[in-house]
């Protein structure tokens, strides 16, 4: 991406798809979300499958650079994890599967804009119907779930 570009997720970044990078996972999505709230930002959830093309377009072009640069707070959870620990914004200990079927997250890539007691902010993004409008569609979602902050 070039210094000149001021919306990364209007641009793709140019980072390649080998490029072993992730989004964190969390222990706490309470934690991760008064942080969020904290800073007047939504917590971006992003629900992923190993293996996904779509998963790592979202991921490597919009979320990893907008995060970088401190514009996101984003994290994943893997649907098919049934091992880790994950606790939900209530306190209670549940998986990340468990956490993705309570939301009916059934696809991946699905993008959540949560606020710091766990309520949807913005109408979720399902999937990257078209990508060329993907960075817009995710722009209007972020700024729909900062009004609702405010």
């Amino acid at each position: 991406m070039t210094a000149s570009a001021t919306k990364p997720s209007a641009t793709p970044s140019t980072q390649p798809s080998g490029a072993s990078a992730a989004l964190p996972s969390p222990a706490s999505l309470r934690a991760a979300a008064q942080a969020a709230a904290a800073r007047g930002e939504p917590l971006v959830v992003m629900t992923t499958l190993t293996g996904c093309p779509y998963c790592d377009l979202v991921r490597n072009h919009y979320l990893l650079p907008m995060r970088r640069e401190g514009k996101v707070q984003a994290v994943q959870i893997d649907i098919r994890d049934r091992r880790s620990n994950l606790q939900g914004f209530q306190g209670e200990n549940t998986t990340p599967a468990e956490q993705a079927r309570l939301w009916k997250a059934r696809f991946a890539p699905t993008v959540l804009f949560l606020g710091p007691d766990g309520q949807e902010l913005a109408e979720r993004l399902v999937g990257v119907a078209v990508p060329d409008f993907y960075g817009d569609y995710l722009e209007a979602r972020l700024s729909e779930a900062r009004n609702k902050l405010k």
